[in-house]
């Protein structure tokens, strides 16, 4: 990283990944919170890979973008 930049740079592909991430994991808890029965298996994976795809992709169009 240079040292004219910020660690928390909007276009940094790790920040921006990070972000898309907490606020992936936000919107799952905030699911989780209205359904009133637990996680099942498929419940598990769908909600590892509904944090991980948006992150990556994000992560992926900043790398380009930025």
């Amino acid at each position: 990283m240079s040292p004219g930049r910020s660690p928390s740079d909007w276009t940094d592909p790790e920040y921006v990944a990070t972000v898309v991430g907490v606020l992936a994991t936000g919107a799952l808890v905030c699911y989780s919170s209205l359904t009133p029965s637990g996680p099942t298996v498929d419940e598990i994976v769908f909600v590892v890979l509904a944090i991980t795809l948006p992150a990556t992709v994000a992560y992926g169009l900043a790398r380009r973008l930025g």
